[in-house]
């Protein structure tokens, strides 16, 4: 029997786009683990090799009864990822209780444990983004699902276990695979739709002076990126701790949408909509990754530029 991996959310958005990998790899001995309530989460699976699919309850159910076999590297990128999710007590027991006994079972059969983190954990960014373990208890997130993460990532710390794992704060994801999440997809995919059914974008306007309208900025990651970061700390073992996954590079909305409509054949036609009074306290006018951690862990390629990533995105995958 080959090595064995372990991949949940399997049929979500960065979760099919690692099995897929690992199929690119040569690998299909894979337990794909998670629940398919969307026919585009259904599409994700369909497209990728595996050698057996679990619900997420009967995993869970299967692994705390000792009756998983061990693997090689476990994936954990299933998460429910709605950042205006309401319902605290599901948030801790699938984002952070799931999780830490998965982390916990895997190190007690030697297994990799990468996980999902995210750079909601980082609030409003008052106090940078940083991956430095020493700043990790004092970050404050804005919403519920940031705060879900962050308690695993100080569980993590505060019981010596990011020496032996890996952690991805994910930053703005976008690309294929991303179609099931709703309100949650990125403004890439979004957008396409909008400018084929009215001509224009629109963007939400700044109520801070020091920003014009769609001139917040976002670290945008193309998950082609994001799916080989994850995959250097397979590669990688003896790298552990908790690692931002971004670009480094902030970009303004008003640059995507740009490249969307020059990805598309179009001239640029964006106009500015007020915000929901639900987000206004709550909205990042300024997010961006610092890799200097990871680039000093040893990665070294550099990610898609912003224009050549929704290039083949749009052109590839969304028309």
């Amino acid at each position: 029997m080959s090595d064995l991996f372990i991949v949940t959310g399997a049929a979500g958005f960065i979760g099919s786009n690692i099995v897929s990998e690992l199929n690119a790899r040569g690998f299909d001995n894979i337990v794909a683990v998670d629940n398919v309530n969307h026919p585009l989460k259904q599409k994700n699976i369909d497209r990728v090799k595996y050698s057996e699919f679990v619900s997420k309850q009967d995993f869970r159910k299967r692994f705390l009864a000792g009756k998983q076999d061990a693997a090689v590297t476990v994936f954990h990128l299933g998460a429910c990822s709605s950042t205006t999710e309401t319902d605290e007590a599901y948030l801790r027991d699938n984002n952070f209780l799931y999780t830490r006994q998965l982390c916990e079972w895997c190190l007690s059969t030697g297994a990799r444990f990468i996980y999902a983190s995210s750079a909601a954990t980082y609030g409003d960014g008052a106090q940078g983004y940083s991956d430095s373990h020493d700043g990790i208890e004092s970050l404050r997130p804005l919403n519920l699902y940031g705060h879900s993460k962050q308690l695993f990532d100080v569980w993590a710390l505060q019981n010596d276990k990011l020496d032996q794992i890996a952690g991805l704060k994910y930053f703005n994801v976008y690309g294929p695979g991303e179609d099931h999440k709703g309100d949650m997809r990125s403004l890439v995919n979004k957008a396409v739709k909008q400018i084929q059914q009215a001509g224009e974008l629109k963007l939400f306007k700044s109520y801070k002076p020091e920003y014009g309208d769609g001139e917040q900025v976002r670290d945008f990651i193309y998950v082609k990126d994001a799916v080989d970061v994850t995959m250097f700390f397979h590669d990688n073992p003896s790298v552990s701790g908790i690692f931002n996954c971004g670009t480094g590079r902030a970009r303004s909305w008003l640059d995507l949408g740009r490249a969307v409509f020059k990805a598309m054949g179009r001239e640029p036609n964006i106009t500015f909509i007020d915000m929901p009074d639900s987000i206004k306290d709550k909205y990042q006018y300024h997010t961006e990754a610092d890799m200097r951690k990871l680039r000093g862990a040893g990665y070294s390629r550099q990610p898609f530029s912003l224009e050549d990533a929704v290039t083949d995105y749009v052109q590839n995958h969304l028309i």
